[in-house]
This record gives C-alpha cells, structure tokens and sequence, in this order.
C-alpha cells in the first residue's frame, strides 16, 4: 500500500474557476500548495483530452498532475518528468465491453437520430463516442431507445449525460460500461495501492455522480448545480454511502467554497490533519 494521499479531481468547473460562480482569491494557492507536497500525489479526471488538459495547466497555472484519466476515463495517462504514458493496461480493461466494435461503426448505429450531433474529431477516441444534444430534450427517452440499440448488438456500454451550463447545451458521452471514472479511479487505487482512506475524489456535474455515490470520499463543490447536488446526496443514499460524501458549503478559511476552495475544504472534511498542512502554507 502506498502511504501517499491521493487528490483525484475533475478540471472543468471544479479545479478550473471557469463557471459563473466567483473563485475565491486564495483557493488555487491553497490547493497548489497542498499537491506540491512530497506525500501527495493528484490526478486530473476529466472530459478533456490530453491537449486540452495541457492547455488548461497552462492557462490556469496548475501544478503538474501524476496522473490524467481523462477523455470522461477512457484514458489513463502517467506523467513522469513531462512524458506522458498511456496505460495500455487500461485500454486492455475496457475494450471488450464493445464487442469488437470500432468507434466509427458505434456511431452507425445512432446515425439517424436527429438530436445527436457529433462531436469534434478531438473530443473521440477508440472507446469514447461523444454528441452534443439540445439541452431541452427528453434524456431518458432518448438514452433509453440508445440503450436498447447497444443490447440489440450486445454492446455493454455506459451513456453519461451533462450539461455545458456556459454554453447551455448538453453533452453525452458514450464509453465502454466499465470506463467510467469511478472504475478509472478504482483502478489506479488498485494498480498503485492508495488506501481508501486517503483518497479523495472532486467533482460538480452529472458524469461524476457514479463516484460520488460510491465508497470513494468526494466532495461536491459549492457551485454545483441544484439538480446535481439533489441527486448526488440521493445516489449516495441508496448505495449506503452517505457518509462517504461531502457537499462543501464555504466559510472554510473565509472561502466560498467553489472550484479549489471546495477541494480543500472536502480534503480537511474527511482527512482533519492536513489542516495543519494549510496553517504551515
């Protein structure tokens, strides 16, 4: 088992101050500050894929993560001294939810739905088909009859929906059942030995509700959705892991609670020592 502590956190609207909610001044220097320390390790779980994370850590100034599971956990990648290196390993755990099936001949099956528009070549890879749809439209009706397609042809796939609130249009992921990031968290726990314990996952929006209302300690930060807190406090409920859940509510070293102020507030939540971290920072 490795002693290390181990911060997992989704980018967009979580790390990333880039929702319409204020960032408190203080929160990214906090969180830097934190994962910098020799006896922490981070990874970015995210939907972005492995340029887009680059930009962000540019953009934002973020530390360099250990770890990126990114493209919505599709992909593991371990970062050592800048290189960047795919687990094959991982890959090799997910690919026979499709069957055989190649990116482009899923996406056949879908072809004459309306509603689904594809997103861009970059935002795909070989076990992630994702579509933009309206943000009004009927989710359950429409992941139904998709779900239903998938089974015709023995496809065990997952459809993770969420919404782009800047651009106010919805997003739909398809991976292969098991590539979801909670599996994709489970496993680098597993594959690297980080205890229970001392994980921590992060997250705001729909496509991080399976790890929210798991085992795994998560904080919901403070600008989360309505619906997503609502549901998230629900799924935890039903699988029995209520306490394993933590919504931050601000007013932790006068921050509001958002994006990174939300992290360090849920990390002191379930992992009380490492305030005493903050007050050395």
């Amino acid at each position: 088992m490795s002693d290390k502590l181990l911060i997992c956190t989704d980018l967009d609207r979580t790390l990333l101050p880039n929702g319409e909610a204020p960032e408190s001044a203080a929160a990214r220097a906090h969180f830097a500050a934190l994962v910098q320390r020799p006896d922490v390790d981070v990874a970015y779980v995210t939907g972005r894929h492995q340029a887009l994370v680059l930009a962000a850590i540019e953009e934002y100034r973020l530390p360099t993560p250990d770890y990126v599971l990114g493209d919505v956990g599709s992909t593991i990648y371990e970062i050592q001294s800048g290189e960047w290196r795919l687990w094959q390993e991982w890959q090799d755990e997910i690919a026979p939810c499709w069957a055989g099936y190649t990116h482009d001949r899923l996406a056949a099956l879908f072809e004459d739905m309306e509603l689904l528009t594809q997103q861009e070549p970059e935002k795909q890879n070989t076990f992630k088909l994702s579509y933009y749809v309206p943000e009004t439209t009927d989710v359950d009706a429409l992941l139904q009859d998709m779900q239903q397609r998938l089974q015709r042809n023995n496809i065990r796939a997952s459809l993770i929906w969420s919404v782009d609130d800047l651009e106010h249009v919805g997003l739909l992921d398809l991976l292969p059942q098991n590539a979801t990031k909670l599996h994709a968290v489970e496993f680098l726990m597993q594959r690297k030995g980080y205890a229970h314990d001392k994980t921590l996952f992060a997250g705001d929006s729909g496509n991080d509700l399976a790890v929210m209302a798991s085992e795994v300690n998560s904080v919901l930060v403070a600008n989360a959705r309505a619906d997503v807190r609502q549901q998230a406090r629900e799924q935890a409920a039903q699988h029995g892991n209520t306490d394993h859940l933590y919504v931050a509510r601000g007013d932790f070293l006068g921050m509001n609670g958002n994006y990174s102020a939300g992290i360090v507030e849920g990390l002191v939540h379930f992992m009380p020592w490492t305030r005493a971290w903050l007050a050395a920072d």
